[in-house]
């Protein structure tokens, strides 16, 4: 491995739409970084748009050029290329990686990642921004006070007619719910429990997703609170997610909103949040970086657990081949 000097420096790898979503949220922070991206193109719209300098020519250049590899990088390429980009990041010794979801385009490309990051002692976190909704803390401080999750249920139905539009590599679109609807289903496990039992139904499919477009199916926590989903790709529908306590029913309906409905009412009332961040940002991307760059990470999805996950539970609902 080379011998570069690893400085304090963060590193922003990718000059798309959610790079920058992440400088909006560095520039906040008041934190110094360097943005590493491999067209011209790109990194020229990223340039005007936002008045920030991008390296080009990709992490070869940049590690060549630079002749050091920073402490913390963030990764923000195209799906397609998270695996490759990550796994080129840890080789080269870094050691605390944020990398957008799901990390990797199937479960064989997660699984090596986990596997390289234990071997190099190192730290990839997958960025499921979801569970630092100002939604998300205030359901939590009510669950907590009520006692715990007693069940839930949760939707993820995708928007098919448009979905199959979209100009996406095709096995990023054939693995749409490891890709997208995983966002839902990790903050249901998140906040309601991880699985004990589960078992799943499914039915029909796409000419982009074959494996499945009907979902439905129910399962017990490991703290033995009961759930149940449902999701049907070809009809409408919406992600939501619905909570509920021994005094309380909670509904993320959209996820960043809170509804609650109290025990012997009728009515859902709307909360007041304190969420001033996930207006100016996108929605808990502030605080999900301010987690990954001052090391509090319990909220942080490590890497091996993404991939525990994906292959006890994601893998069965979707109906992908292991």
């Amino acid at each position: 491995m080379p011998n570069y000097l690893v400085d304090d420096d963060i590193w922003l790898i990718g000059a798309g739409n959610m790079a920058a979503e992440y400088i909006k949220v560095l520039k906040g922070q008041l934190r110094a970084f360097k943005v590493i991206g491999r067209g011209q193109e790109s990194a020229k719209n990223l340039m005007t748009k936002l008045n920030i300098n991008v390296l080009t020519g990709g992490l070869n250049n940049a590690i060549s050029s630079l002749k050091k590899i920073p402490s913390k990088a963030i990764v923000a390429v195209n799906t397609d290329q998270l695996f490759s980009t990550t796994k080129e990041l840890l080789e080269i010794g870094v050691k605390d990686i944020l990398v957008e979801k799901p990390a990797g385009i199937n479960l064989d490309q997660i699984k090596e990642l986990a596997l390289i990051a234990e071997k190099n002692n190192s730290k990839v976190y997958v960025a499921y921004n979801r569970r630092f909704y100002s939604s998300v803390k205030e359901a939590m401080k009510i669950i907590k006070d009520d006692g715990g999750v007693l069940s839930f249920c949760f939707e993820f139905t995708e928007w098919s007619h448009i979905i199959e539009k979209i100009k996406k590599h095709p096995e990023e679109k054939s693995k749409w719910f490891l890709a997208n609807s995983t966002h839902v289903v990790d903050l249901a496990f998140f906040i309601g429990g991880i699985p004990k039992d589960l078992n799943v139904f499914y039915s029909r499919g796409l000419s982009w997703h074959p494996s499945a477009s009907v979902f439905s199916g129910a399962g017990i926590t490991e703290t033995g609170a009961v759930f149940s989903y449902h999701s049907n790709w070809e009809s409408p529908g919406r992600w939501r997610l619905e909570i509920f306590t021994k005094k309380h029913r909670l509904v993320f309906l959209p996820l960043e909103q809170l509804h609650i409905q109290k025990i012997g009412s009728l009515e859902l009332k709307k909360i007041n949040l304190n969420d001033q961040l996930d207006i100016k940002y996108k929605p808990g991307l502030f605080m999900q970086v301010n987690a990954f760059l001052n090391n509090e990470v319990g909220n942080l999805l490590n890497i091996s657990h993404h991939y525990e996950l994906s292959l006890k539970y994601y893998a069965k609902i979707a109906n992908y081949e292991i």
